[in-house]
């Protein structure tokens, strides 16, 4: 075990002595496989940002219950205990006196208000559920069409549901972006791995006549690729974190101009450990197929 631990640090001792190499072909490299991580992860942390805002929206989460018109307390007291039974989220009763106020105090709508011989709104309930799936609140809604008294219930679920519509194609969007760069990313390191290789042709072929195994030349090429891969991920990282530091201050201020608050999230420390991760592994597998296509090449020259 400790034979084998001495191994691959000194495997790694070489990956990093070889980073330092060339500090100007490694910063080049780093760019490269950070600029190339940094556009699908800048893109999704802004649909998520995008996700959170929507969610956060006022009016989106509310389903309006309307009553019939003959209704009364009795009435309105079985839909609360309804309401408190389904634990469905919060709910509020709005009285028709105090609909036809609000209306009232509308301008312009005081003297239409006053003309009409008796007050034609029904009492409502508004409900803000828990759950703000498009999918469910369509069965919250036809539940609540079922109840006794509810003359008609209102959701504006188009929105949400476009809404909604519009996220899953900017994630699959992403995604296939994601898969083009990931493509590239791996091209990267394969053409620096196989240059590498060729420069320690000679080196390789005595490491071979001494005894020296393919896994033991193999493994400082795979050490170099994950940690050209994970130095580029937290590059990626950085640049993200850096642009949504950039971009909040605007966005604050158009969200205060519109009433509102909001703020940019930042990734995570787990979303910054899988890009990261992502670079690493994408750097491996790039290295692998490098080095297995040049040994192949030694084993027939």
């Amino acid at each position: 075990m400790q034979a084998w631990f001495s191994q691959h640090r000194a495997a790694l001792g070489s990956a990093l002595r070889r980073l330092g190499a060339s500090p100007l072909n490694t910063l080049l490299s780093l760019l490269v496989i950070g600029i190339a991580l940094t556009l699908p992860g800048f893109g999704y942390v802004i649909l998520d940002n995008l996700r959170d805002l929507g969610q956060s929206a006022s009016g989106v989460q509310q389903i309006s219950v309307f009553m019939q018109l003959e209704v009364g307390k009795k009435d309105v007291g079985e839909i609360e205990s309804r309401l408190r039974q389904t634990a469905s989220g919060k709910w509020r009763f709005v009285p028709k006196e105090e609909a036809l106020k609000r209306i009232q105090a509308s301008e312009g709508m005081a003297e239409i208000v006053a003309s009409l011989p008796r007050n034609p709104l029904p009492d409502a309930f508004i409900v803000e559920p828990t759950n703000t799936d498009p999918q469910a609140l369509e069965v919250l809604k036809k539940e609540l069409s079922t109840w006794p008294k509810v003359a008609h219930v209102q959701l504006d679920s188009a929105w949400v549901k476009r809404f909604d519509a519009f996220i899953k194609l900017g994630k699959l969007a992403l995604t296939l972006l994601a898969g083009l760069f990931a493509a590239g990313l791996v091209a990267v390191t394969f053409t620096t791995i196989r240059l590498q290789v060729m420069a320690q042709a000679a080196e390789i072929e005595v490491a071979r006549m001494i005894g020296a195994t393919d896994a033991f030349i193999r493994r400082p090429f795979y050490y170099f690729g994950a940690l050209q891969g994970a130095l580029g991920g937290l590059l990626a990282a950085g640049l993200v974190v850096g642009g949504l530091r950039l971009l909040a201050g605007p966005v604050g201020d158009l969200a205060v101009l519109y009433g509102g608050s909001f703020v940019l999230r930042v990734p995570a420390a787990l979303e910054i450990g899988v890009l990261t991760s992502a670079g690493a592994l994408l750097g491996w597998l790039g290295a692998q197929l490098s080095v297995s296509l040049s040994l192949r090449k030694f084993d027939h020259a």
